[in-house]
């Protein structure tokens, strides 16, 4: 275990990389050491919920990985507390392959859902797609002009360099890859975007098409809208905002 990095609260340098691992496996905190550590990161291990949401509001780390099967907390649980006190990327690790396990995770607050056993090479890459992300809107324009870059769609305003959502002039809190996702839409009002095209947003790679999209990605896309339409109360069955269509993707509408 190494040192930890300075608090969040300063900006993070490349060189500050940290992250926590949560999990309560030998063999599989071991590999996850190896795998952060080849990526840069400074890494500290808990073998418990509690000890790794102590861990994370004392470092406060770019990103931590956890199991969703721990010997005292539900992971989901973790997960939830830990989103209270930090915005440190969290990606959740389970065996458990059901839908329903998916949508707890991403529901919970948590950036990715990846389940065992996984690729240690395709872990460290969507950890450093999420990096990436979070780096990219950190780097937006300081002082944009009042209206730059929003969209208002029927009661709906969503502010990219702000990254802030309202429904009615009422602040809606969303995840990181919620708020990307409807920031994506909104951006191209009336257009539809492909499920691919919304992976890519997730991974920061909008314009790199080498990598392939599979249906576990656009499973992935269509929990996170999903949490998205309850959160903004968009009715799926009759939307005011996001739209289905099917076989293609999603567009966002002006409203009915």
């Amino acid at each position: 275990m190494t040192a930890a990095a300075p608090n969040r609260g300063q900006e993070i340098a490349d060189t500050e990389r940290t992250a926590v691992i949560v999990e309560d496996d030998d063999d599989v905190r071991a590999l996850l050491e190896e795998v952060l550590s080849q990526a840069g990161f400074e890494i500290s291990s808990a073998p418990d919920g509690r000890t790794g949401v102590e861990l994370v509001e004392r470092i406060d780390p770019l990103v931590t990985t956890l199991d969703v099967s721990l010997p005292d907390i539900d992971g989901y649980e973790v997960c939830r507390r830990i989103r209270a006190v930090s915005d440190t990327i969290i990606v959740m690790l389970t065996a458990r392959t059901d839908e329903i396990d998916t949508l707890m995770g991403l529901d919970a607050g948590a950036d990715d859902y990846q389940t065992k056993p996984f690729r240690p090479r395709e872990l460290r890459a969507r950890i450093e797609a999420i990096v990436r992300r979070q780096r990219r809107a950190g780097a937006a324009s300081p002082a944009p002009s009042p209206a730059a870059g929003r969209t208002a769609a029927d009661g709906l305003a969503v502010d990219p360099a702000a990254r802030t959502v309202a429904v009615d002039d009422v602040a809606v809190h969303l995840t990181r890859s919620e708020f990307d996702l409807l920031a994506a839409l909104a951006g191209e009002p009336g257009r539809v975007l492909t499920k691919d095209a919304l992976v890519r947003v997730l991974w920061g790679d909008e314009y790199d098409v080498g990598t392939p999209v599979t249906s576990a990605d656009h499973r992935r896309v269509e929990v996170h809208l999903a949490n998205l339409r309850r959160k903004i109360g968009d009715d799926p069955g009759s939307p005011r905002w996001i739209r289905t269509v099917r076989g293609v993707g999603y567009r966002l509408d002006q409203g009915a």
